[in-house]
């Protein structure tokens, strides 16, 4: 692909977000920017969610991930089901109840303060170290299209993404970021479909028979409990994992939030998650068919370079190509503009707070905070360019043990226990069960035994947490 192609390509499907975008945020002021309105269909928002947990990294890594792992993503997807259903039945009931902006505002009503800051600052340290992977991971194949080819440094490259996505969620908020979900959704969608079809036929190749017969195909591992690969660790990691990074996550539940009321909520994400598993499963049969393609063709890439390898290297019709860069920048831009409203929201609500401000007063606030949000953003994807030596679906789940277990942990103690504490060590307790996590995940091989940990080590974070939160209430019972 040459660098004219992507730029012409980026700049299309660029005209078709901003006019989504501007139709979507006619009138709309800080409801419609934090909550949508309140008036969002729950089938528009289900679909919407698809395209909103698949970032850039699940369109290049998921793929990606199969030559080392096979399919055992899909154990782990198989927990995001139970995962969504507590989100559904247990935590949306509660934030309809409690008529939330952000959710963490149920964390001052049930312990105080400086749990709710705590929780605040954790989701802000999440999502920006989730979302400059994210968009770090899209950046990256921008840079190998256009920026390299044309002498643009890195810099410029972040800079520019993150002008766009800045540009077309400044007004409508999440109300546009529901309609670009929705967008994203289907380019997503149409891009692996039609690549899987041009896959099969430039190899004349049955798909199904193909992909059943491969060695990368493997879906379940019982054979280790050692492994980070083994089925019930990566189960029990898709449950609680789904439950911090979506239902404690400000950015994923202000969408749900949007929609008229909890059951219409509830509807949303159980429709929202099986077409979620379906779209996985049809990105690692993706995956499969890049790697026996590679093979076939000599194509070194592997991991996250392999899909724009065998999309952008000549080897396929140059529509392949389109599909590839049109389905990566409507990942890039959707996840970049849902985390930058989500951090302008929690920031402005949580943080500096809107009590006693007047419309105008917030939406000036909202708007420098904003433009800061999405300087941070860049930043941060900057670093991350310089630091980034794994695979990015992993460094994202990586982050998320660390930093979910926290709020996790929380809400857990908050929702299954009635003590109350004096909440001034809560920031204390959030920041030893990282590191004692932290200090057991780099020495487990030798104190377990050659035990490796996986993404369950959110549960034991989460779990040291809530171990804290109940000291504190044996100090405050004393």
């Amino acid at each position: 692909m040459t660098p004219l192609t992507a730029i012409l390509t980026i700049l299309g499907y660029l005209a078709l977000m901003f006019t989504v975008s501007a139709i979507s945020a006619r009138g709309g002021d800080n409801n419609t920017f934090f909550k949508g309105g309140g008036r969002s269909s729950w089938l528009l928002v289900a679909f919407a969610m698809i395209g909103s947990v698949m970032s850039g990294v699940t369109f290049v890594s998921v793929p990606g991930w199969v030559g080392s792992s096979g399919m055992a993503y899909l154990q782990m997807s198989l927990g995001f089901i139970v995962g969504y259903a507590v989100i559904a039945f247990v935590l949306i009931p509660l934030y309809f109840k409690l008529n939330v902006i952000s959710i963490y505002q149920y964390l001052e009503n049930r312990f105080g303060l400086a749990t709710y800051k705590t929780g605040a600052w954790f989701f802000f340290i999440s999502k920006i170290l989730g979302a400059a992977v994210r968009l770090f991971i899209v950046c990256v194949s921008l840079q190998m299209l256009v920026f390299d080819p044309t002498g643009l440094p890195f810099w410029l490259n972040v800079a520019i993404s993150m002008a766009i996505v800045f540009a077309y969620t400044v007004k409508g908020g999440v109300k546009s970021v529901i309609w670009i979900d929705l967008l994203k959704t289907l380019c997503m969608i149409a891009s692996v479909v039609l690549t899987i079809v041009f896959i099969a036929k430039s190899l004349d190749i049955n798909i199904v028979s193909e992909i059943r017969n491969s060695q990368m195909s493997k879906i379940f591992f019982f054979d280790d409990p050692l492994s980070g690969q083994y089925f019930w660790k990566q189960f029990l990691a898709g449950i609680f994992t789904v439950v911090a990074m979506t239902g404690l996550d400000q950015d994923m539940m202000q969408r749900t939030l949007s929609c008229k009321n909890y059951r219409d909520s509830q509807k949303n994400l159980m429709t929202s998650i099986f077409l979620q598993i379906a779209v996985i499963f049809l990105f690692l049969c993706l995956g499969v068919l890049l790697y026996i393609f590679a093979q076939a063709r000599g194509i070194a890439e592997v991991g996250d370079k392999i899909f724009p390898a065998v999309a952008t290297g000549g080897y396929l019709p140059g529509i392949v190509g389109i599909l590839f860069l049109v389905g990566l920048v409507s990942a890039a831009y959707g996840a970049g503009g849902s985390a930058l409203t989500s951090l302008t929201t929690s920031f402005t609500v949580d943080i500096i707070g809107t009590a006693g401000k007047g419309e105008q007063e917030v939406a000036s606030i909202r708007r420098r905070v904003h433009v800061a949000m999405a300087v941070l953003m860049g930043l941060a994807i900057i670093v991350f360019n310089a630091l980034n030596s794994t695979s990015a679906i992993d460094a994202v789940y990586k982050i998320a043990s660390y930093t979910y277990g926290p709020l996790l942990g929380m809400f857990a103690f908050g929702i299954a226990c009635r003590k109350k504490f004096h909440d001034r060590w809560v920031p204390v307790v959030a920041i030893v069960a990282p590191a004692i996590c932290l200090l057991l995940d780099l020495n487990s091989e030798s104190l377990f035994g050659g035990y490796k940990f996986s993404y369950e080590l959110l549960i034991l974070n989460a779990a040291l947490t809530a171990a804290g939160l109940l000291i504190l209430t044996c100090r405050k019972s004393r």
